[in-house]
């Protein structure tokens, strides 16, 4: 079962493996050199590594230029600079344009949080061909994920089990073991990651940032946030305003909401989502082959899971498909426009008995791969969460909040709200109820939401320029579907954003795009 704060980007990450490690680096160096003196020794990509979700090494760009790697280190415990070091694995592709036109490096984080941008970025490197023009594109591991010191948990075979359980429990002897399978997860990563949890935190990964900015050798940090990476870079705001060059925040974290409320806001983005999905499907002019109305597919969708409550059906063998991982599935189709065609697809096989797309589509969301494989995306998410968030929530608590959440979407509300129980276990206090972007005398900040985004509610936008306070963020809204706006390839959003990092231009307040 996924931490609701999961869906915040956890499908960008995954979007290549759609349908088809260890603490490494941890402890042992102790340096009192000054750690912004570093060189870094940048060599051709290696394979990406189990944890990052593994498959090939990246293809060279268009150009014939090879992706680049480095290992970058960093303190372990930002409060003992001098102390243990971690490896902090880095990506980057050098500016294709003219060197006298080069403004800097451009630093990417996609999300999750627990996405790895060593893998991201080049899966979607094209998309920003046109930012490379002027920018090395660069992106990273956070601490706690994939090379980067990455948490772990729980064994592949374990995580299969645990994604196949119940996560909306109706009953006692349900909820019961949801609780205790909680339990057996979190205790896994206090077993395994006992050194990492308490050093994986927001702000650590702020001034792993800023260290990444001064040896990399730019005055400011030009920097491209998405999803949770938007929170990330509000809190590097926050920290280093002075430091803050051109930055860009696209599908955007409210950062004055507590945990309970970001799920609460999902379960109404979702909800949102799919009601435009199912709009979409039963307005074409073809006929929708998974219902009549609008009201018809989702009432279908109902039917579905609460039937897979009781009897799952042939999934990816040898698991079956599960209520909560059909959920799971359907979630991760939300995430963008261009899966919709999956989404229906895997919901006219699963209403014949065939659970293979939703289950892949839910593999997808996980960080699984077809052979087993799990990335640590998970492990990641969770423990960076539950370092984050202050609150923690009873089994009694999420019980009494059901009606609210079931009242936000009949579909998601359980899913998200027992959801809420990811930390209650947890080994290391939770920092604060929401982070602080309060930003003033930071360089302009482009704030980008996307009205039909169903993890980052449009809300958030407004909520993230008021909280970064005045005069630092400038508002622009698309008026689109899925999670972020940048990647949907319109024209009007690409040309604000690459008029602001390219050329300093910043687009007028409250511009909108359609």
């Amino acid at each position: 079962m996924p931490n609701p704060s999961r869906l915040h980007a956890a499908a960008l990450t995954a979007t290549v493996v759609l349908l088809s490690a260890t603490l490494a680096g941890c402890g042992g160096d102790s340096k009192d050199e000054d750690p912004t003196a570093q060189k870094l020794s940048w060599k051709d990509c290696p394979a990406p590594s189990e944890s990052e979700g593994g498959g090939a090494a990246p293809s060279p760009l268009p150009n014939g230029d090879k992706w680049q790697c480095a290992t970058m280190k960093a303190p372990l415990d930002w409060s003992k600079p001098k102390g243990d070091t971690i490896g902090l694995a880095l990506v980057r592709a050098k500016a294709s344009g003219a060197a006298n036109k080069r403004i800097g490096s451009l630093v990417f984080n996609f999300g999750g949080p627990g996405g790895s941008g060593v893998t991201t970025l080049p899966a979607f490197g094209e998309d920003y061909a046109t930012l490379r023009t002027r920018y090395d594109l660069v992106s990273f591991d956070p601490r706690g994920v994939g090379r980067s010191a990455g948490v772990k948990c729980e064994s592949d075979s374990q995580l299969d089990e645990y994604f196949q359980q119940d996560a909306t429990p109706d009953n006692t002897a349900e909820r019961t073991k949801l609780l205790a399978n909680t339990k057996q997860f979190n205790a896994a990563c206090e077993k395994n990651s006992k050194k990492m949890l308490p050093q994986v935190r927001t702000t650590d990964a702020a001034r792993d940032m800023d260290l990444m900015r001064q040896v990399l050798g730019d005055d400011k940090l030009h920097y491209f946030g998405i999803s949770y990476g938007t929170e990330l870079g509000g809190v590097y705001a926050h920290l280093f305003p002075k430091h803050v060059g051109r930055a860009v925040f696209d599908a955007v974290v409210d950062p004055t909401q507590t945990s309970e409320q970001g799920s609460l806001g999902q379960a109404k983005g979702f909800q949102l989502a799919l009601d435009n999905f199912a709009d979409d499907c039963t307005s074409k002019t073809t006929d929708c082959p998974i219902g009549d109305t609008a009201q018809d597919v989702k009432d279908r969708i109902a039917k579905l899971l609460k039937s897979l409550d009781n009897k799952p059906i042939p999934g990816i063998f040898p698991r079956q498909l599960t209520q909560t991982a059909a959920t799971n599935g359907i979630a991760q189709a939300l995430y963008s426009k261009d899966f919709w065609e999956y989404l229906t697809e895997g919901l006219e096989q699963a209403y014949s008995g065939d659970g293979k797309v939703l289950m892949a589509l839910s593999d997808s969301m996980n960080g699984r791969s077809e052979n087993g494989e799990y990335s640590n995306i998970t492990a990641a998410n969770v423990a960076i969460n539950c370092a984050d968030d202050k609150p923690r929530y009873t089994a009694d608590y999420v019980e009494q909040k059901l009606p609210e959440f079931r009242a936000a979407s009949p579909l998601f509300g359980d899913f998200l709200a027992w959801g809420m129980v990811t930390c209650t276990d947890w080994a290391v206090p939770g920092a604060a109820d929401h982070p602080d972007v309060s930003a003033a005398g930071s360089a302009p900040i482009l704030v980008v939401g996307n009205t039909g985004d169903p993890a980052t509610p449009y809300e958030g936008a407004r909520k993230m320029v008021d909280a970064l306070g005045k005069g630092v963020a400038v508002e622009l809204t698309y008026k689109g579907q899925g999670h972020g706006a940048y990647d949907s390839k319109n024209k009007c959003v690409q040309s604000a954003v690459n008029g602001y990092l390219l050329n300093g231009k910043v687009p007028a307040a409250g511009t909108v795009c359609s």
